[in-house]
């Protein structure tokens, strides 16, 4: 899950924090812990309002940082070759 806090129009967040599984493979929006974390997060930057998708988007791995830039992220198959928003294999 990743939460970006903006205090102002622009193309990068002032505020960025995500958060993984503890084994990489359970579901993160149904985690206690984090939602904990994801509020506490949210409220320390007082939020006034929020935008959130209806789905999940992607993988929250960062290219360049978590894996090398241009490649496909080693942790995430699933989103290997898939649209973000449709979720349908592209080529």
């Amino acid at each position: 899950m990743a939460v970006a806090i903006f205090l102002k129009q622009s193309d990068e967040p002032n505020f960025l924090q995500r958060w993984f599984s503890s084994n990489g493979s359970a579901d993160v929006r149904h985690d206690p812990d984090i939602d904990s974390e994801m509020v506490a997060f949210i409220r320390k930057h007082e939020v006034r309002s929020g935008v959130m998708t209806n789905s999940i988007i992607g993988c929250p791995h960062e290219e360049s940082v978590d894996y090398p830039e241009g490649q496909k992220c080693p942790q995430c198959p699933f989103w290997a070759n898939r649209d973000r928003f449709t979720h349908e294999v592209i080529q």
